[in-house]
């Protein structure tokens, strides 16, 4: 092979490449060549502007990360990639098409605004100031360089400038606004009479030829969906930990641990609470002084405390272990010796001065009272730290392996069996929305794979097989048919209410009085708002919907509910009250105008669109 290249450098078409690449660098120098093999490549270009492939990925990955985070149980089997990269490279096409127009509009921020803002940003400071070093690393993670960042900062700030400018454009009329107040905050008169099941029920009748003839007319509402059977093996921590042995040793050893913690520490403490304000460091002082002259500490909590319960008793809070107190209090308090007071200390509540009145320990419980629970916690302990090497280990062993066997065995698992689990999913662990994709997948159910390993839980993780695959089936006629005449008897039931409501409001509008037409006892609703808690939505927004009543007389409708058909009679509308001067008013106009200033923003974002040229590669 070194022998055809020396003669291959030596021939023909060698000297024309060396002579190209003499007449490129006499012309156009080394840019030329350097440039044209180095050049980035890009995804789309914008007004003759490149998005660069890199920009493109790192915001895919960005927005990657952000989708997950939204999830209940992260799993990226769950993304389709596919749209991520469409809907980023729309958004950068976007963001493209607005930085242009804002340098075309002059907008521009200068390095010393954006040290400015960068330096405010609280991501980027330590103990309220700013932090080169978190700066640079917080950057860093999210995959820019800090120059890059800037950049980024400048385009996006004269973009929101535009953005703001146009978006608090939006007015409303106030006449708008009072109109809408008074639809909202309309009330109605009506009726209502309720007409039961039980009054239709002599009327309907479902037979044996009607649920045939659903059946068949409804023939893919009774298909058995396909499914699988599947064996599989769950890794848990709580399954190693069973398994783990802890000899009486180790438990020794770990008693002495944590005989620290298993000893029980109370301190009762008093206190003086000043509250925090302009003279605090003055009256603190004060109190430091006379106690330094030798003072009892609860005479002056008595005098000054702001805490009246705890004074009474001259500060005393009585005994309390950790976790009970404020974080800088109980730091403050079980650094002190017993008699010590402390220095000033500052929580919410306050400043206070804490003195340590004593210490109340507990004797370690002897080993044989917590030999059971302190056996599992070790258990657990080596379990957590064995779990994700042998996660490792299986998810290596079942990608390799034709079967689950192998993996099982070689690491002391169960292989378990499960039955019936659709592309819906079944039960636990194929609850799992990723788990149950994975097994429907190409791989998997036609090749025979072994699915990968899917975490399905904290500590938990499965990897499983199709056992056997039962295609979808018509379900038989007599399993069903129960189901299909509970369906038509409710079918039917509303109908016949429906026609029945019909014929009543018809004999109510052609003059008759209610008790000539026997439907039962009418109830009254008066001034009942949209948000009526008294009725159900349904009958609400039923009596909302109808027109309004002229001339005195009723206007009708109805509405199945969940007591049977509501036949409602509207009587009145009355109009909503109006405060032109009141908050409801101001807030609903800023709202109004506000979404009237996002629908011109889109507006412009739209029209800058279409008349950018791009190109997608």
């Amino acid at each position: 092979m070194l022998q055809d290249i020396r003669d291959n450098a030596q021939g023909t078409i060698a000297k024309v490449i060396i002579g190209l690449l003499i007449v490129s660098l006499s012309i156009w120098g080394m840019d030329a060549i350097v440039g044209g093999f180095s050049g980035e490549p890009e995804v789309a270009t914008v007004n003759g502007e490149d998005i660069t492939e890199r920009e493109f990925m790192r915001v895919v990955q960005m927005e990657t990360q952000r989708r997950l985070s939204e999830m209940d149980n992260p799993d990226p089997s769950m993304l389709d990639e596919d749209q991520v990269r469409r809907d980023v490279l729309q958004s950068l096409i976007q963001e493209k098409v607005m930085t242009q127009d804002a340098e075309n509009q002059g907008l521009e921020l200068s390095d010393q605004d954006i040290d400015s803002l960068i330096t405010q940003m609280p991501q980027f400071q330590v103990d309220g100031t700013f932090n080169r070093d978190r700066f640079v690393s917080t950057v860093r993670n999210l995959g820019m360089g800090v120059g890059e960042f800037r950049e980024t900062m400048r385009q996006q700030y004269v973009v929101n400038q535009i953005r703001a400018g146009i978006a608090q454009s939006g007015i409303v009329a106030d006449e708008n606004v009072a109109q809408l107040l008074r639809i909202q905050n309309q009330t109605r008169d009506f009726r209502m009479v309720t007409l039961s099941e039980e009054t239709v029920s002599d009327q309907v009748e479902v037979t044996e030829a009607d649920i045939e003839a659903y059946y068949q007319d409804n023939q893919d509402a009774f298909q058995q969906p396909e499914s699988v059977d599947a064996r599989y093996i769950v890794l848990s921590r709580e399954a190693l930990a069973e398994a783990i042995d802890v000899s009486d040793e180790e438990l020794r050893e770990y008693y002495q641990e944590r005989s620290s913690e298993l000893a029980r520490e109370e301190r009762r403490a008093a206190h003086i609470l000043i509250e925090d304000g302009e003279n605090a460091g003055e009256t603190v002082s004060a109190i430091q002084e006379r106690l330094a002259a030798g003072e009892e500490f609860a005479e002056l909590a008595e005098e000054f405390s702001v805490d009246t319960v705890s004074a009474e008793e001259g500060g005393d809070l009585g005994f309390a272990e950790r976790g009970v107190y404020d974080e800088a209090f109980e730091e403050a308090l079980f650094q002190l010796e017993e008699g010590e007071v402390s220095e000033p200390v500052s929580t919410s509540f306050g400043i206070h001065l804490i003195k340590l009145l004593e210490v109340q320990k507990s004797e370690v419980p002897p080993l044989e009272e917590l030999e059971d629970e302190l056996r599992r916690e070790l258990a657990r302990n080596k379990a957590t730290e064995r779990f994700a090497e042998v996660r490792s280990e299986l998810a290596d062993l079942a990608y390799a392996a034709d079967d689950l066997e192998g993996p099982a065995q070689e690491l002391g698992l169960e292989i378990r069996e499960k039955s019936g689990i659709t592309r819906d999913g079944g039960e636990a662990p194929f609850d799992h929305e990723g788990l149950v994709r994975q097994l429907f997948s190409e791989d998997v159910l036609q090749d025979g794979f072994n699915t990968e390993l899917i975490d399905v839980g904290d500590n938990m993780s499965v990897v499983a097989r199709v056992a056997e695959y039962h295609e979808a089936q018509q379900q038989p006629l007599d399993e069903v048919s129960e189901e299909i005449r509970s369906a038509l008897t409710r079918q039917k039931t509303r109908e016949a209410l429906s026609e029945r409501a019909e014929a009543v409001i018809a004999e109510l509008e052609s003059g008759k009085e209610p008790e000539e037409i026997g439907i039962g006892e009418w109830q009254s609703y008066d001034d009942q708002p949209r948000n009526s808690p008294v009725l159900g939505g349904a009958v609400i927004s039923r009596a909302f919907s109808l027109q309004r009543p002229e001339n005195g007389d009723e206007v009708y409708g109805s509405v199945m509910s969940n007591n049977g058909m509501a036949i409602i009679a509207l009587e009145a509308v009355n109009e909503g009250e109006v405060n032109r001067d009141g908050n409801e008013f101001s807030q609903l106009q800023s709202f109004l105008a506000s979404l009237e200033g996002q629908r011109e923003y889109q507006a412009y974002q739209q029209y800058l669109r279409e008349r950018a040229e791009v190109e997608r590669q």
